[in-house]
């Protein structure tokens, strides 16, 4: 490195090398900082697409979340099953008992009555299992969450039939006996699975929203119920399918249902009073089971889609 002459030299050092290095003897280091700093190109497979935000809102969208797949495979198949059922039993020998059993539209009533026990008994559990899962991740009550799940377990501890039976001595004979025991038996896996979500939530999301000033109503609906809402569906889902099971119990005890036909054909040795009444109750079991799945998927927050 050459001293520079304190004549020309200065000048020259100040208007060639300076002009070289940026902006003088003040913007020589900044200069060679951003020689140092890399600097990057996308690719051409990386560049953005401008498409890509379209396509992306249009797969957020809740619809878009259900397959041809999802919506036609399990109805198609439930619908094949009943129409050879109904080809079936147009064919068969039906005496007068088989007769009296299915008359007055009886078939029509038990199913509309199965329908209704099924869909009033999971309308109480999920008004009970939600709120009281939601207490007993709250505060103090946390200690009193094992004696809850304690409790709800012995609902399906005891068989459903012999709960049933119990509970007539209690409540006598009826629909509302029927409903009751189908909210003890089905309370378990709401109440169990709400309790697992909101306890899976990472406790420094609930931090970082309170730091930034929600409340603790807004924190539970606007960050841990949300996060929760998957367990907490698949927990309703177990609920409805087996309310539909359970529900054809309720015959033993005056509830009524499509085990009004099974309990027929059994008890008057009728085969296809007995195979009419429990092929509409596996199809109720799947098709509810069906549209449970459906509304799992339309009601899980968008924020918690995997993308592929």
């Amino acid at each position: 490195m050459s001293a520079s002459k304190p004549g020309g030299g200065g000048r020259g050092d100040r208007t060639g090398s300076g002009t070289g290095s940026g902006t003088g003897g003040r913007g020589g280091a900044p200069a060679a900082a951003d020689a140092d700093v890399p600097r990057y190109t996308l690719a051409p497979d990386e560049a953005p697409d401008e498409s890509r935000p379209a396509q992306q809102r249009a797969a957020d969208r809740p619809l878009a979340r259900l397959t041809w797949q999802k919506l036609t495979l399990l109805p198609g198949g439930l619908a094949l099953v009943l129409l050879c059922t109904w080809l079936w039993f147009r064919g068969a020998d039906l005496d007068s008992i088989a007769r009296n059993a299915l008359a007055e539209g009886s078939v029509a009533s038990g199913l509309w009555k199965h329908i209704e026990l099924t869909a009033v008994s999971t309308f109480f559990v999920l008004v009970i299992a939600i709120p009281l899962g939601i207490l007993l991740t709250r505060g103090k009550l946390r200690r009193a969450a094992p004696v809850a799940m304690a409790v709800a377990n012995l609902g399906q501890a005891i068989p459903s039939l012999g709960l049933l039976v119990l509970l007539v001595f209690w409540l006598s004979v009826g629909p509302s006996t029927a409903i009751v025991g189908m909210v003890v038996y089905a309370v378990l896996p709401v109440l169990a699975n709400t309790i697992a979500g909101l306890r899976a939530i990472d406790p420094g999301l609930v931090e970082a929203a309170r730091g930034i000033g929600m409340s603790p109503l807004g924190v539970l609906g606007r960050v841990e119920l949300p996060l929760a809402v998957p367990l907490i569906l698949a927990g309703v889902r177990n609920a409805l399918v087996l309310n539909v099971g359970t529900a054809t119990l309720a015959t033993f005890i005056g509830g009524g249902g499509l085990g009004d036909l099974i309990a027929a054909g059994i008890t008057t040795q009728r085969m296809p009073v007995l195979v009419l009444g429990s092929v509409l109750t596996v199809a109720l079991a799947l098709l509810v089971d069906w549209v449970a799945s459906l509304a799992e998927l339309l009601l899980r927050p968008r924020g918690l889609e995997v993308s592929s």
